[in-house]
């Protein structure tokens, strides 16, 4: 007899795909120093920024069950401990200079991968996780005292003045030979965490004016009938709200405009969502419930003549809605770290992704993108081109988004922040929760 499997809650549904992102750390974590693999290929060097995400996705797990506290506690604290003692300078053979991290590191030695670039925002990214663990391991034993101390001196060693172009954004990144990077971090994007944390730093701060010459930057724009503070990517939308909660806050900038940056990010996703219903270039399966461009990986750079209409594609890259770039591929787990910001439309498109897609997903984790348009064609499937990797990036906010939109966890324990709070009271933010005294640290199940 035909066995029908009934119909998940939104609550089950949303554990599974919680979980499984989460069980992404666990296995591409190397427990001797705590780095953790930018994507699931093989070979593949650590992201800083990803051994941000695992700092914070640890306490989810540890709530949710899925580790034990003490696990969760030496896996932090195997990342802090090589974080502090790791070789710093100018030179060669080094893992970081002046508190900031090369933004690839080798999983064993640490050491800096491909030549890449000293990154700011990454290092942001990785100092939110570090702030979280500081934040959330509150025990007096041994391990949990030291994860606080050390939590504590990795942001103050961040030099963020010496980060500061002549115009007083922050840099993108630096290079030994070659120093800073051409371009600052400007334009509205994922950097709000960036400025926030150097801001904040009560050692070495960036200069009281650098946020307002970040915002100077922004583009403010009327699209599909949403007046909005544009970025393209999704992931812009979402990354900096993984750890702090925006609702009710506003700077100078979100209170001419009568807005706040959440409800920025509802309106980024709903444009995204009407961008996928116009579906201007024609792409196949867009609509209502299939939308969500993001930075990501892609089907690769070639050219094909697709029911007579030329078609460009790309590898990894960061697509956007509605200026592009868009070659059809979408970013499925975008639902998921929309979630908080439009429930009402992120769950029926992840349940139509389910149903219509069930290849994408079958495993409750998220690809980094899938390409419709590719269907049957080139050897792909009844879904497309399917990406084969996983990264950490994108499992990284799905914990943390659902996590929020369920228990609000990471955000009560940011805004127990006194730096988080500092850094965005000395960028303008006030209003809403920063109008209250400091909240406790939400109880949790070992107290």
């Amino acid at each position: 007899m035909l066995r029908v499997e009934s119909p998940l809650s939104d609550e089950d549904l949303l554990d599974r795909f919680q979980c499984a992102a989460f069980g992404y750390f666990l296995e591409t974590v190397n427990p001797e120093n705590g780095l953790v693999a930018d994507t699931s290929r093989p070979n593949w060097p650590a992201s800083i920024a990803v051994v941000g995400f695992a700092l914070s996705c640890y306490p989810v797990g540890a709530e949710r069950g899925w580790m034990t506290r003490d696990t969760a506690a030496k896996l932090t604290l195997a990342a802090l401990r090589f974080f502090w003692n790791s070789r710093q300078g100018n030179g060669d053979n080094v893992t970081g200079h002046k508190g900031f991290y090369y933004h690839f590191l080798d999983m064993q030695t640490g050491l800096r991968a491909w030549r890449c670039e000293l990154s700011m925002v990454d290092t942001a990214l990785l100092m939110a996780g570090v702030l979280v663990a500081g934040a959330y391991f509150t025990g007096d034993n041994d391990e949990e005292t030291e994860i606080r101390e050390l939590a504590e001196v990795l942001y103050r060693r961040v030099d963020w003045r010496w980060a500061q172009g002549s115009n007083s954004t922050l840099r993108q990144g630096w290079r030994p030979k070659s120093g800073f990077l051409r371009y600052g971090w400007e334009g509205y994007n994922e950097a709000t965490m960036l400025y926030v944390l150097a801001m904040a730093a009560p050692d070495k701060p960036a200069s009281d004016d650098s946020y307002a010459g970040w915002t100077a930057t922004y583009q403010w724009e009327s699209i599909y009938g949403y007046d909005v503070l544009y970025g393209g990517p999704l992931f812009m939308h979402q990354f900096s709200h993984a750890w702090i909660d925006f609702d009710g806050i506003r700077d100078a900038f979100m209170r001419e405009k009568n807005s706040d940056y959440f409800e920025n990010s509802r309106r980024a996703t709903y444009l995204h969502r009407d961008y996928a219903r116009h579906n201007p270039s024609g792409y196949d399966g867009y609509g209502e419930g299939l939308w969500g461009l993001s930075a990501g990986d892609g089907p690769g750079n070639f050219r094909a003549q697709i029911e007579r209409r030329p078609r460009k594609f790309s590898g990894y890259a960061a697509r956007g809605a509605p200026f592009g770039p868009d070659d059809g591929t979408i970013a499925p787990w975008s639902y998921l770290a929309s979630l908080p910001f439009a429930p009402e439309i992120c769950l029926p498109a992840l349940r139509h992704l389910r149903e219509r897609h069930p290849e994408v997903i079958d495993s409750f984790r998220m690809p980094s993108g899938f390409n419709p348009t590719l269907a049957n064609r080139r050897k792909f499937g009844p879904s497309g081109w399917i990406s084969d990797a996983h990264y950490g990036l994108d499992q990284g906010i799905v914990v943390l988004m659902i996590e929020n939109h369920r228990s609000r966890l990471i955000w009560d324990l940011m805004r127990s922040s006194t730096h988080i709070r500092r850094g965005l009271c000395k960028a303008g933010f006030s209003g809403g929760w920063l109008s209250q005294p400091a909240s406790l640290l939400p109880r949790t199940r070992a107290e």
